[in-house]
């Protein structure tokens, strides 16, 4: 039986010294190297999927789109092994999903420049946020089921996607739909891997696949100067804010707590923000704590002893390190995948995402008006004065609420 005893990390887990009581060449084992490999292998299944969508969204071309992934990679690398080494808990980051989907529609609004601005903007925001002890704060100042209902209108488009294609390649879309329904019933954890790998053998027996590695080599990453356009940094770097916080950061230390750990929030939270300033000229987004891999690592599929499960964080660390080098192979590999796959792969990867994020929007009755013109506002596409319709979507909501909340004067 699994111990469900509540952790705590080290009283100082940037101290030099590890904490007592551990040992990575006793603590190691196969359980929870095979969790980490198991989580990089959802990670770059369904999400990069997104990533790459958003990347042609942007029409960024191959160089700058493999500097993304190095960014993303490198820095989810670094942070999942050096946060998991030093407080022992199975730490897992990663970049945002949704973050991507919200460049998907936004992106090719903007120079490119100025995005990488936005998200240098969003990374010193999370990383104060974090430090300060202000991240929780923000979060129960804005009401959660306007933030979900914005998350959940920046999905909705990827969940059509899915049934819009049917007309380009419906063996494609729906055999692989079929195998994630399938998964899901009886290995829920590689259900987007298996969409993956059946649509791809549909693709190859109908439309035809072009895959090729491209030249092999180390990745290079594209480095970028920053700019800073007003548009951008409300269209874009604060939804990219909020979405890290409400949508990452803020579930993925819940996942660490719902497995009887106490995660040091300011440090977590800090640390990723940081390692986004530092990646962001790079192309990288953000860099948040994951939830859905977190799941994976901190489970007890990982190691029946939860103390042991921080290698898993490593362990991923590592994996992730790896990818990232060669991240312009990932690239050639997957832009011979046809669009509908792409479409049907990406759509099941949010699909959690989105239900989870419409039920939080709709769960509290008093804010189901405001949920809904926010993800009404958000799913329009609207653009004014150059602000993309996610910012909107979130003002306008907060704006409801406002209004029908606010105490009549006697």
């Amino acid at each position: 039986m699994a111990d469900h005893r509540i952790l705590d990390a080290p009283a100082d887990p940037l101290a030099g010294s590890p904490p007592p009581g551990y040992s990575l060449r006793r603590d190691v084992s196969f359980s929870a190297l095979l969790a980490g490999l198991i989580a990089v292998v959802v990670c770059y299944s369904g999400p990069l999927v997104v990533v790459l969508a958003a990347a042609r969204a942007g029409h960024l071309d191959q160089a700058h789109t493999a500097s993304w992934i190095w960014a993303i990679s490198i820095g989810s690398g670094a942070t999942s092994l050096l946060l998991s080494w030093r407080t022992r808990l199975p730490v897992v980051t990663a970049w945002s999903t949704p973050g991507a989907a919200l460049l998907v529609g936004s992106l090719g609004g903007y120079s490119y420049p100025d995005a990488v601005g936005a998200y240098l903007v969003s990374g010193v925001v999370v990383t104060l946020l974090g430090v300060t002890g202000l991240f929780g704060r923000l979060i129960a100042v804005i009401p959660a089921s306007v933030v979900n209902a914005m998350l959940a209108g920046i999905l909705f488009e990827f969940g059509t996607e899915i049934f819009s294609s049917l007309h380009t390649a419906p063996t494609v879309v729906l055999c692989a739909l079929a195998a994630y329904l399938l998964a899901k019933r009886l290995l829920p954890r590689y259900a987007v891997p298996a969409a993956l790998l059946v649509g791809a053998v549909a693709a190859a027996s109908t439309v035809g696949l072009s895959l090729h590695l491209g030249h092999g080599g180390l990745t290079l990453p594209v480095l970028t100067v920053p700019a800073f356009d007003g548009s951008a940094l409300v269209g874009l770097a604060l939804p990219l804010t909020l979405v890290a916080l409400a949508s990452q950061d803020a579930p993925g230390l819940g996942v660490l707590r719902s497995f009887g750990y106490r995660p040091p929030d300011r440090l977590l939270v800090g640390a990723t923000g940081a390692a986004s300033v530092l990646l962001a000229p790079f192309g990288g987004p953000g860099i948040n704590i994951a939830a859905i891999t977190a799941a994976i690592c901190a489970g007890p599929e990982s190691h029946p002893q939860p103390r042991r499960r921080y290698l898993a964080g490593m362990s991923i660390g590592v994996l992730y390190l790896l990818v990232g080098c060669f991240g312009g192979m990932l690239v050639s590999l997957f832009a011979g995948l046809p669009a509908a796959l792409v479409a049907v792969v990406g759509g099941v990867a949010l699909l959690g995402a989105f239900q989870g994020s419409l039920a939080a929007a709709l769960a509290d009755e008093r804010g189901r008006e405001a949920a809904a013109v926010t993800f009404l506002a958000t799913t329009s596409g609207m653009t004014l004065c150059g602000i993309g319709a996610a910012f909107w979507g979130l003002l306008l909501g907060i704006a409801t609420q406002l209004v029908l909340t606010a105490r009549r004067r006697g």
